[in-house]
């Protein structure tokens, strides 16, 4: 990775990072649900009308705009909201990587190697001495909800891998447009529409900042240069950088908001980290889908293949010196087609000649 790129993948993590502690501030000027949803509306417009057309399947951008936009960045939002402290959040939301490799094992068939599974126990383990310590004097039910963003941001993971879009920036952008009107929907039901005209009337440079940051700086700048490095490098290149955001959000939240760092809370941050990395850069195991026995792929002789019937008016004439007795021959009366002998050393194929699956039902990593 050239210089260059390294010090790109370095200011996402920072960005990304210090994104915690801009939240933290932009929540003392908006209710957490108007906030997200503002987000949103100010990350899709007016980069949508120069990004162009969606490139994926619209069913995809939905689905991951309902779990990542509305479940994540809302339970997020609000489990900050509650008293979760911003650079706690941003250690305990990348357990979203043993949710990923959950779900992934459930819905795509990926097994976890002995690493990986390995490294959701360190991560676990992590989990749990932040929990004790977050108990001992904040929330537990913020930090609950944190947990639950999390486990939708796995969702959303395995959602963009199955619809892999070929434009990151683009995919993301489409994406932001999806959650604005549920948000502001739940923002009007749970926070109310007095609170909601409060926070827009008295609104100022600082919170415009924080809400131009997490939309423009957040959103479009770092998914894009994301996408961009993922492009040019291979991904187990580019994911470990992923793991520098909780030390610039813990970083940034302490000299920035006063947020002490405790023994334990080190310590958490020292397992989640860890057992992360195992999770995130262990090699995959191949899919537990079995392959195709090979009886089941043997090509069929010529002669079990029945003609497709066509028209008297157009059927072949019957040849005239044709003897009566073999004018109709029933398929019963063919002799048996020889079995097929496998040449040894050999490995049995199929082709399909009709059934091609179309490109969005195959999913590539991400």
């Amino acid at each position: 990775m050239r210089p260059s790129h390294l010090a790109l993948a370095v200011l996402v993590a920072a960005v990304w990072g210090v994104n915690f502690t801009v939240v933290e501030i932009g929540l003392g000027h908006f209710p957490p649900l108007l906030f997200s949803a503002l987000r949103f509306l100010v990350a899709a417009l007016p980069a949508v009308f120069f990004v162009g057309r969606p490139k994926v399947a619209w069913k995809w951008i939905v689905a991951v705009g309902l779990v990542l936009g509305v479940a994540k960045f809302g339970l997020l939002f609000v489990g900050m909201d509650a008293g979760m402290p911003a650079g706690l959040s941003s250690l305990v939301l990348q357990i979203q990587s043993v949710f990923t490799a959950v779900i992934a094992f459930a819905v795509l068939g990926e097994r976890p190697t002995r690493v990986r599974l390995l490294g959701m126990a360190v991560a676990l383990a992590g989990i749990g001495v932040a929990a004790a310590d977050e108990g001992a004097s904040g929330s537990l039910g913020a930090f609950a909800l944190v947990i639950a963003a999390a486990a939708c941001w796995g969702a959303s993971n395995v959602l963009t891998r199955k619809a892999s879009p070929p434009d990151p920036l683009n995919f993301m952008v489409w994406v932001s447009t999806v959650p604005v009107l549920p948000l502001l929907a739940l923002s009007l039901l749970i926070e109310g529409p007095s609170r909601d005209l409060a926070a827009l009337r008295a609104l100022d440079w600082q919170g415009a900042g924080t809400l131009g940051y997490v939309a423009w700086v957040t959103t479009v700048f770092g998914f894009g240069a994301w996408g961009w490095l993922l492009h040019r490098h291979p991904a187990s290149t580019v994911a470990p950088f992923s793991l520098l955001v909780p030390v610039f959000g813990m970083t940034s939240a302490a000299l920035f908001l006063g947020e002490p760092v405790s023994g334990p809370r080190w310590c958490a941050a020292a397992l989640l980290v860890g057992g992360v990395a195992l999770t995130s850069l262990a090699p995959a195991a191949q899919s537990a889908v079995p392959p195709a026995a090979p009886s089941a792929v043997r090509p069929a002789a010529p002669s079990a293949v029945q003609p497709v019937a066509q028209p008297a008016d157009q059927a072949p004439a019957q040849p005239a010196a044709q003897p009566a007795d073999q004018a109709h021959v029933q398929p019963a009366e063919q002799p048996a087609v020889p079995p097929v002998v496998q040449p040894e050393g050999t490995a049995w194929t199929s082709v399909h000649l009709v059934d091609v699956p179309a490109p969005e039902r195959t999913g590539a990593g991400s």
